[in-house]
């Protein structure tokens, strides 16, 4: 079909077919139901004319543009990554596609990706490492735009988080330095302005209260690399230190393990043992083998799918949703004696 050639319609595609209009829009129509043999002429009619549905039309139509605005606020955590490319994947085998923005985590940054997602006419709006504003929130909510807070907790009923259990996740890790004989532990909290951070600082202190045990240090790392590996020469430089950090995500385990090995020249384990949390593919490598807290990715990327297609279906409403995640033992720690997972 050259330039000057008339536009390609469903009603075109439907007489070649011979089928309804209706029966053509419900083939291309992710979801939508049609027999096999309608689907078969359909497409094969389509091909033959050269017809590709328009979206925007459709949209139009439904009101749904099918597509889920991503907000994110950073890419160098592997953890982010993975989950973005499952969520994907996930929500296209729904017949939905993802538009990803990048957002500085802050108030007016966020505001201003949001309101292009709005903009957009997004049906729903996943966000990854960044938090809502209440007067962001109400504004979404006032345009019927569902938001599912992936990772992140916020304390407002009007929104649907997915995160793993993260008090839980806290206290197992100091829960198995306890039982692995150590009594002088540090903890390098992930920052302290994200749920992420305070809860699972909240797991480990309570722990560690619960034993008896005082804690050697709990200080804010930022979720930065260099904040972390700052932090951990300052711990262990002198006499006097930890025989044991966990460290509130992997990405700045990895950094707090070079510091403690190139930096200091210690051992780990030997003179420091190490508990990350996120378990992204890195911390299996035999450089790092790194103990950690896995957060369970594909159940939290299919109950954020769930979410907020059932938000957008108006079959759900706004929910809490915690997700257990298992300790998984390599070799950056001591094992407890008798230790089975």
């Amino acid at each position: 079909m050259n330039e000057t050639s008339p536009k390609i319609t469903a009603q075109d595609v439907a007489r070649l077919a011979g089928v309804s209009q209706s029966a053509v829009s419900r083939v291309f129509t992710p979801g939508a139901s049609a027999s096999k043999a309608t689907v078969d002429k359909v497409r094969a009619a389509a091909e033959t004319l050269g017809y590709r549905p328009d979206p925007l039309a459709r949209a139009m139509i439904t009101g749904r543009t099918r597509i889920i605005g991503l907000v994110v606020a950073y890419l160098e955590n592997q953890f982010y990554p993975i989950a973005l490319e499952r969520l994907s994947r996930a929500l296209q085998e729904r017949g939905y596609h993802i538009l990803v923005f990048m957002a500085e985590n802050s108030t007016e940054k966020v505001a201003e990706v949001v309101q292009e997602l709005i903009d957009y006419r997004v049906d729903g709006i996943i966000t990854a490492s960044v938090s809502l504003s209440n007067d962001l929130t109400g504004r979404l909510a006032s345009f019927g735009i569902p938001v599912v807070n992936f990772n992140r907790g916020q304390n407002d009923p009007r929104l649907t988080d997915v995160t793993s259990d993260n008090i839980a996740g806290g206290r197992r890790a100091a829960e198995f330095l306890i039982a692995a004989g150590h009594e002088r532990i540090a903890h390098i909290m992930g920052w302290q302005g994200a749920s992420t951070g305070r809860d699972r600082a909240a797991g480990f202190q309570s722990a560690m209260e619960e034993a008896g045990l005082p804690i050697v240090a709990m200080v804010d790392g930022m979720y930065s690399r260099e904040r972390a590996a700052a932090v951990a020469r300052e711990l262990c430089a002198g006499p006097e230190r930890p025989d044991a950090i966990f460290v509130g995500n992997d990405y700045m385990a990895f950094a707090v393990m070079d510091e403690l090995r190139f930096g200091l020249g210690l051992s780990v384990p030997g003179d420091v043992s190490i508990v990350g949390y996120d378990d992204v593919p890195l911390a299996a490598w035999p450089t790092y083998a790194l103990t950690t807290i896995r957060q369970p990715v594909n159940r939290m990327v299919s109950a954020t799918v769930e979410a907020i297609l059932g938000q957008i279906d108006q079959t759900t409403g706004p929910q809490k949703i915690r997700i257990d995640g298992p300790l998984v033992v390599r070799k950056s720690s001591r094992i407890p004696e008798g230790y089975t997972p």
